[in-house]
């Protein structure tokens, strides 16, 4: 599918945006392990978290869909059943990987692939901590899916991860829901925290100290009603175009500001961004919140270390405003970006040079010279969801009209991306 976007003159409106992804997998796993049902409103309406459903359905759980009102009926921590046939995450690399932690916990044998985009992506990180707490996975070139996962009993480790990565953490304490004794899982660098969260929603016995998670096995999970905030991962795009279109302002309600997220926030405020938290709440352990943001002048900076695990799915349209900003962007420690949907970093220079954009890539992240002049192109979006989206956002400060090929993949995460950006253009 093509999209043809032309160049807004302002940006205004009051905007809802879809349930949050990264929450919305959680709950829907954590909710097909606890003992009865759990109500989940907002669910995201992402292909990604579809595909997580469908998972939990092929395991035998029961779910029940009324708009973004997800139902599920758990049977407690073994209330799974070997499913008949294999089980598809789709283009999900949380799907696959999140739930290879419980399937190797299970009495049964399973195989999970994916689309052709997820069978390039290494599975190496969740294979090795599994393995060494007792199970045996198959994968093709022994890091690829497809995983043939052989179910066992397991045993909890001591593990601390490699590189920071919210993925791997969650698979490790998933299967340490099984484990006998205590789980412990170590961060150098802090990752985003929402299966903590969920977890402790749903009574597992959860502790963090500073960087250090441990969990205890074999806990009773329960049932119970659960709201997803939105998406700020969603929200990024219209807070760049926000502060890229003069004139704009727009205002985007009950969004998730979880601390480990909202990083993101923190780094539009440091670089001069007009935007402002209009109210907070608690809902199940989660910031929620409104987010009001105006045109203005940023000045560029540089995203490295620990902000760069912080925000690394943001990473594309930060770009994209670097490139308008006073003295540009410099992205460091961003190698994650490499084994993505697509290479990042890749496809965001292939894309910035289509319009004109002056860019140095780098093995680990890109420098991107400010006070650049947006010209309109033809971008692809090379299949990544969050590719499609942040050149959507650059076309609307281009010279003329912009076209996106490939644009359905904003699907993956935010089918309504292309309505609401007509909406307030």
């Amino acid at each position: 599918m093509r999209q043809t976007i032309r160049p807004a003159g302002r940006l205004s409106g009051l905007i809802t945006l879809p349930g949050d992804k990264s929450i919305s997998h959680r709950f829907a796993m954590i909710a097909s392990l606890a003992e009865g049902a759990s109500k989940i409103t907002n669910y995201s309406t992402g292909a990604d978290c579809h595909s997580t459903l469908d998972c939990v359905r092929a395991l035998g759980l029961e779910v029940e869909e009324q708009g973004t009102t997800v139902t599920v009926k758990g049977r407690g921590l073994d209330g799974w059943r070997q499913p008949a046939g294999d089980l598809d995450a789709g283009n999900s690399g949380s799907t696959i990987r999140m739930m290879a932690g419980l399937l190797a916990a299970q009495p049964f044998k399973s195989r999970i692939f994916g689309d052709e985009s997820l069978s390039r992506r290494p599975m190496g990180r969740i294979i090795k901590p599994l393995e060494s707490m007792g199970a045996r996975i198959e994968a093709r070139d022994g890091m690829y899916p497809p995983l043939l996962v052989h179910g066992n009993r397991l045993h909890s480790i001591d593990y601390t991860l490699p590189v920071p990565s919210a993925q791997v953490k969650t698979c490790v304490l998933f299967a340490g829901l099984f484990a006998d004794g205590t789980t412990i899982v170590r961060e150098t660098i802090r990752s985003r925290d929402h299966t903590e969260i969920a977890l402790r929603e749903f009574g597992a016995d959860l502790k963090v100290v500073k960087r250090v998670i441990t969990i205890e096995g074999r806990p009773k999970l329960t049932g119970r009603e659960v709201v997803v905030p939105s998406d700020l991962s969603s929200a990024a795009f219209f807070l760049v175009a926000g502060l890229l279109v003069p004139g704009s302002h727009l205002v985007i309600r009950n969004v998730g500001l979880n601390p480990t997220r909202s990083a993101l926030l923190d780094f539009l405020l440091s670089i001069g961004g007009a935007v402002k938290v209009l109210k907070i709440e608690s809902v199940n352990g989660e910031l929620i919140g409104d987010i009001e943001v105006r045109h203005s002048r940023v000045r560029g900076g540089t995203i490295d270390r620990e902000l760069t695990a912080a925000i690394i799915d943001e990473i594309p349209v930060l770009a994209v405003l670097g490139a308008a900003s006073e003295e540009g962007i410099v992205i460091c420690d961003a190698q994650e970006l490499r084994i993505k949907e697509t290479d990042r970093i890749a496809t965001v220079a292939d894309n910035f040079r289509r319009m004109g954009i002056e860019v140095e890539v780098t093995p680990d992240g890109m420098r991107v010279p400010g006070k650049q002049k947006f010209r309109a192109a033809a971008f692809d979006s090379f299949g990544d969801h969050r590719i499609a989206m942040a050149f959507a956002v650059a076309a609307l400060a281009g010279d003329s009209e912009s076209t996106i090929d490939n644009a359905e993949a904003a699907s993956v995460s935010f089918p309504e991306f292309w309505n609401i950006l007509r909406q307030i253009a």
